[in-house]
């Protein structure tokens, strides 16, 4: 994999149980959530920025591009790659680490977590949230942040996409 210089906010299957003691001896909340993250924009950016306040530390996860490709959101997706598109969320001064994860869900992954405050966009009923019942049940809560309205990735694409038919 390429290397970024935001390396050490991109966590990796070696180090995540390491980082995680640092900030657990540095008693600090976790905060996470996760998505594909394909193009960025401003509802991406306020509902991190959001999501950034409910705890100490905010760990994304990240699909990985086969994740993503098996979520058949489009024949296209991702369209950018899952170095690019970690490197731009690690950028965010919000965002305190990164972590891809190539499962079908982040279930795994908020498992050996075990964030203070597991967090997902409000298109979401808390009991439907993956992984909600182990965050509760261990001590820990579940929230949804409404989107910015008018903003998502999908009609970013539609928009690219027909601008693309129209100079055919």
């Amino acid at each position: 994999m390429k290397t970024s210089p935001l390396t050490h906010k991109i966590w990796n299957e070696e180090n995540i149980d390491l980082q995680l003691s640092r900030i657990h001896a540095a008693n600090k909340s976790i905060v996470f959530t996760n998505g594909c993250f394909d193009i960025v924009h401003a509802g991406h950016i306020q509902y991190l920025f959001e999501t950034s306040k409910l705890a100490d530390f905010l760990i994304v996860g990240i699909n990985s591009d086969d994740s993503v490709k098996r979520l058949e959101k489009s024949p296209a997706r991702p369209l950018q790659n899952e170095f690019s598109r970690s490197s731009v969320i690690a950028a965010l001064g919000f965002v305190d680490a990164v972590i891809l994860f190539d499962q079908d869900t982040p279930k795994q992954l908020i498992e050996r977590i075990t964030p203070k405050v597991l967090v997902k966009g409000s298109d979401y009923k808390i009991e439907d949230i993956v992984g909600s019942e182990w965050v509760i049940s261990n001590g820990g809560e579940v929230k949804t942040i409404d989107f910015l309205p008018g903003y998502s990735t999908s009609s970013i694409e539609r928009k690219i996409l027909q601008a693309h038919n129209l100079h055919e």
